[in-house]
């Protein structure tokens, strides 16, 4: 297995484990509009960071996802059908948040 750079998706939407998956919805809403570049022109991490969260979200709002991360990290979701938010466009979430946010945004 190779090592891998990513933080910890709990740590990156600032939950626990024990976290329910209103409290995870939650907190990625809170994250993705804080990190939106839309309103960070001016942070160069912003993108990166909107997109981390993207990705934790993504993961841990999916149940088996979320088993097998908690069971093995990230080595756990290698060869899973995942997204891979790091060479994503930042356009393409924002179907994500039609999903969360029922609607787009502006």
């Amino acid at each position: 297995m190779k090592p891998t750079n990513k933080r910890d998706y709990y740590e990156v939407l600032g939950i626990n484990k024990t976290s329910s998956s209103e409290e995870v919805k939650k907190a990625y809403r809170q994250a993705a509009l804080k990190y939106h570049p839309d309103r960070n022109r001016n942070d160069p991490d912003a993108e990166s960071k909107f997109k981390e969260s993207a990705e934790a979200y993504e993961v841990l709002s999916d149940p088996q996802k979320r088993q097998s991360y908690d069971r093995f990290g990230h080595a756990g979701l290698s060869g899973s059908t995942g997204h891979d938010f790091t060479h994503m466009d930042v356009g393409d979430i924002f179907s994500m948040f039609q999903d969360i946010f029922g609607g787009g945004f502006v």
